[in-house]
């Protein structure tokens, strides 16, 4: 079954010059077409996560695609008021990551589902803030948290503000199996779903919206302003978001780890950029030590995970 997939994808028009190269340079590793077409990515309660590259249990244009188009049928099942309502879409710092989101932004607006896409890379809290914000019915960040390098990942946050439910994850991945054939997918072109207003593009409007918010749930104000921390966002898009909000509490004596301050989709000073693992602190507790820090901070990738070292 795996290799009639494979060959589908060879063959049929659907899938680009750049997916089939790639795909015929395993034509002869047996175990690799069957580890990319044994079966689909499948849509859970965290949407979707998987290695880059071309097949079905793969992340691609495809997969994002097929997913896009399963989540744009399920919102639109709700009623035409809860469709009109949008969806925001955020992106890390990852391979793909934008074209993913351009992508899936395509589709929600060939789906008649207005688009709320911010102008850059984004904290994963900061869509599900959003959601809230902009009464949206859904959001998407593109995204694979804190795994390794090669991955990439679509998580989906219902009107609520955080991650879908069960039976709304079922009813996405029971309407994405209608598009296995990547047909019949709904999509505008990007430049002209921008210029008819279905997708609008934000920015530090809601930046600002989150800070003060944020800020707002302090529980006391502190007179200790001199602790000194290093931080380390791992290379993902924690550094300004993060720094703002120290600055802005009046912790000025911040210390960042330079080798992991900017997005570096590689993550080459940490392979496994998990602020829970242990190893991803080998470079800031060198620099507190030569800075004789008070704590160590380290946030994932997309920012919703953070470790503290004293």
């Amino acid at each position: 079954m795996y290799k009639e997939k494979y060959s589908f994808w060879l063959e049929d028009e659907v899938f680009d010059e750049k997916t089939k190269k790639e795909l015929l340079e395993i034509k002869d590793n047996d175990e690799e077409i069957k580890d990319r077409f044994y079966h689909y990515l499948t849509f859970g309660t965290a949407g979707l996560r998987g290695r880059l590259g071309a097949g079905i249990n793969r992340m691609n244009l495809y997969t994002v695609s097929r997913a896009s188009q399963g989540l744009a049928d399920t919102i639109l099942a709700e009623g035409e008021d809860f469709a009109k309502r949008g969806i925001v879409i955020g992106y890390d710092v990852r391979h793909f990551s934008k074209e993913f989101a351009i992508r899936a932004a395509e589709i929600f607006a060939g789906n008649n589902i207005p688009v709320y896409l911010f102008e850059g890379v984004r904290p994963t809290p900061l869509v599900g803030y959003s959601v809230l914000r902009l009464k949206t019915a859904a959001g998407i960040v593109i995204t694979a948290s804190h795994n390794p390098r090669d991955y990439n990942g679509y998580k989906v946050y219902w009107e609520n503000g955080v991650q879908i439910d069960e039976d709304v994850a079922k009813n996405v991945e029971k309407n994405s199996q209608d598009y296995n054939d990547f047909k019949n997918i709904k999509r505008i072109d990007f430049k002209e779903a921008l210029d008819k207003g279905l997708i609008k593009m934000i920015g530090e409007e809601l930046d600002e919206q989150y800070f003060e918010d944020i800020l707002s749930l302090a529980i006391r104000d502190t007179e200790k302003k001199d602790l000194r921390i290093v931080y380390t966002p791992l290379n993902g898009t924690g550094n300004y978001y993060v720094r703002e909000i120290l600055k802005r509490r009046g912790f000025e004596d911040i210390h960042i780890v330079e080798e992991q301050e900017f997005p570096d989709p590689d993550f080459k000073s940490v392979p496994f950029p998990n602020p829970e693992d242990e190893d991803v602190f080998k470079l800031a507790t060198k620099l507190a030590k030569k800075v004789k820090a008070d704590l160590i901070l380290a946030t994932d990738p997309d920012t919703d995970r953070v470790a503290i070292k004293v």
